[in-house]
């Protein structure tokens, strides 16, 4: 134990000496080696007697103030340098954001545009107009026509019908513009035929490269037209005769109950297996018959692919269909062009009719196909899908001066769906004529079943004479006295009896005589 406590003394004065030969070497070293060994420093100090560190620590600071004075002073000039050079990247950074500034500027054809970005944004595509394709000598040409179906960037010529085909010529809406093309002209013109040396490289579809004729007419003529909405509407005021052979009854009586004039807007209220595809294939043939000249349309929008066989079959007009087994797009896409097409003909002065098979179908195409609005009416009907039908069906009108739209659509009751009615009940007060039939008269086997009380046309005065009008009139007061079943018995008993309307009529008169007071009212 003694010598332990004798070696103690020894061992701190090592401790101190080593400490001071540290202290000293710190302080005589660079800067480097000072800053690395002054944790050693403050160790040893620790364990050196406080009044002998004292000199050492004074010396190693002011040493290590000098020492990091000197770089400060020796670095101006190198500061300098450093914040010219930070200018100069400054000014080189901010110059090519002006240089890129004016690129998006060109890009995107603002005020300073220039160079190769000048017409960048016409050549990529969205609502640029194309310019008419050159045709050169050495191109061969073929005659191509059809139907002009305008979409939204660009314009097909349909020559298969009026869906889209494999064989539809595309049109460039600069075309459009420089010809004054409208939806549903008929375009007669030329395509470039192609080039064997093409192969693979032969676009999908071929190019109309030159015009010749507008619905008939040259471009100068059809660039005169008047656009359909500008037109006068009127009442109906001339007559389309149904009546062909004494035989056919249900003409013969839809020409005493809801008579039919040029411009009429009429709606065929019949639920199912009630005869309407009758009733609509006799109204065409009698309109094709005594109205020559009228363009008769039967559009079939979601029908039955027998249904559509036979209505070309017996006929004769233009039929456009779109069966069940369709897309509803391609039953909105043929109504579409089909009225469109209606419009251009009126346009020109024709008197068109379009019977239309059913408007209830053609609803529920548009409730399918439309985008949804977020206001759904009862029994599943979106609010937006009821305007497209109505813009078909209200274009049926009476033109002032010549020409006129003929529309008869039939509506479907009865089916047990909410969404039908919902159809028909929007499209009650917009026709100027309704033929209802019945389905208690068709499950009877009693044909034409036309509910006679429920059926009539407004101002149905402006298409018959006086004399005749009076007699209607008072058959209408003989029969809102009876029931659905003998009213129309009694009427087709005595138009068998008889050889036309006309003698149906004087007989009429003579064996139902009414005071002359009721004939004033």
């Amino acid at each position: 134990m003694d010598e332990i406590q004798q070696e103690q003394p020894v061992k701190r004065t090592r401790r101190a000496t080593s400490a001071k030969v540290s202290t000293d070497a710190a302080a005589s070293a660079p800067k480097t080696e000072a800053s690395s060994e002054a944790p050693k420093a403050e160790a040893g100090e620790k364990a050196a007697p406080r009044r002998r560190t004292r000199p050492a620590r004074t010396e190693g600071a002011a040493e290590k103030t000098e020492s990091a004075g000197a770089p400060a002073a020796e670095s101006q000039p190198e500061r300098q340098e450093r914040t010219e050079g930070r200018e100069d990247r400054e000014t080189r950074g901010s110059d090519r954001d002006n240089n890129r500034n004016e690129r998006d500027d060109d890009r995107r054809g603002g005020r300073n545009r220039r160079g190769r970005f000048r017409d960048r944004d016409r050549r990529r595509g969205g609502n640029q107009d194309e310019q008419e394709p050159e045709i050169t000598e050495d191109d061969v040409l073929v005659p191509v026509a059809g139907i002009l179906d305008v979409l939204e960037n660009y314009a097909f010529l349909r020559t298969s019908g009026y869906l889209p085909g494999p064989n539809d010529v595309y049109v460039s809406l600069g075309q459009v513009k420089k010809y004054n093309l409208r939806k549903g002209d008929a375009v007669v013109g030329a395509i470039r035929q192609p080039r064997e040396e093409q192969g693979n490289q032969r676009q999908k579809f071929n190019a109309l490269v030159r015009v010749d004729s507008i619905n008939g007419q040259t471009m100068e003529e059809a660039a005169a037209r008047v656009e359909f909405g500008k037109l006068t509407p009127l009442y109906p005021d001339t007559r389309l005769r149904l009546e062909t052979d004494n035989k056919k009854l249900s003409t013969r009586i839809i020409d005493l109950v809801a008579p039919i004039g040029k411009g009429q807007r009429g709606l065929i209220v019949s639920p199912p297996k009630a005869g309407k595809t009758l009733v609509l294939q006799a109204i065409a043939n009698a309109i094709s018959t005594n109205n020559p000249e009228v363009h008769l349309m039967v559009v079939l929008v979601d029908e039955r692919p027998e249904e559509v066989t036979d209505m070309q079959r017996t006929v004769k007009g233009e039929v456009i269909a779109s069966t069940f087994d369709r897309p509803a797009d391609d039953h909105t896409t043929v109504a579409e062009l089909a009225i469109e097409r209606a419009k251009r003909l009126v346009e020109l002065g024709h008197d068109v009719v379009v019977l239309l098979d059913s408007i209830t179908r053609l609803g529920r195409a548009y409730n399918l196909s439309a985008p949804a609005s977020g206001r759904i009416l009862s029994g599943g009907v979106d609010s937006s899908a009821l305007y497209p039908p109505k813009r078909f069906f209200g274009a049926a009108r009476n033109i002032e001066h010549g020409g006129s739209l003929t529309i008869l659509a039939t509506a479907l009751v009865e089916t047990g769906s909410k969404m039908d009615e919902v159809i028909f009940e929007e499209f009650k007060g917009t026709g100027n004529m309704e033929l209802r039939l019945s389905r208690q008269l068709a499950d009877k086997r009693i044909f034409p079943a036309v509910d006679i009380n429920a059926s009539g046309t407004r101002r149905e005065e402006m298409l018959m004479s006086p004399q005749e009008t009076k007699i209607i009139w008072k058959l209408r007061r003989a029969l809102a006295g009876l029931e659905q079943q003998q009213a129309l018995e009694l009427v087709l008993s005595r138009l068998k009896d008889t050889a036309s309307n006309v003698e149906f009529l004087l007989k009429l008169e003579k064996s139902m005589p009414v005071p002359q007071e009721s004939d004033a009212e």
